[in-house]
């Protein structure tokens, strides 16, 4: 944790990208609570009309909405109220494709098409961890 936590020493490029992957995670999460299908067959290609369990299935990603929503409003405090904590946050968004990468593996799931979560799964790691790194690093002011 910073000395001070409301002050930020990094620069604001990271600070800026972490607002704005936050605020397409805070989009996702909704999506994902209220979509009727929580966005399991119309982003995630899965299909749910089809399958056995396919209701639980939809329930699921929103069960999965609430959950990311509330990530979300907590990574938000975090960044308006501490922005000394950006570091921390992008920290939070680089292990998340990790772990979701672990998860998918672990576990897989047949769709009809590639899910927009894997499609930038792999990308959003090392993006996520430059600008971890970036925000470690003092600003030049």
């Amino acid at each position: 944790m910073p000395a001070n936590p409301a002050h930020y020493d990094g620069p604001l490029l990271s600070f800026w990208v972490a607002l704005a992957w936050l605020s397409a995670i805070t989009v996702r999460s909704c999506i994902h609570l209220l979509a009727a299908d929580g966005g399991a067959q119309s982003i995630a290609t899965i299909d749910v009309a089809t399958i056995d369990g396919g209701s639980n299935i939809v329930a699921m990603f929103g069960q999965w909405g609430a959950i990311q929503l509330l990530l979300a409003l907590l990574l938000w405090v975090l960044l308006l109220r501490w922005r000394g904590t950006v570091p921390l946050v992008l920290l939070v968004f680089t292990l998340e494709p990790v772990l979701r990468g672990l998860a998918g593996t672990l576990k897989p799931v047949t769709t009809m098409g590639t899910a927009p979560g894997a499609a930038l799964n792999w990308f959003t790691l090392p993006v996520m961890a430059f600008f971890l790194y970036l925000s470690l690093c003092p600003a030049r002011r």
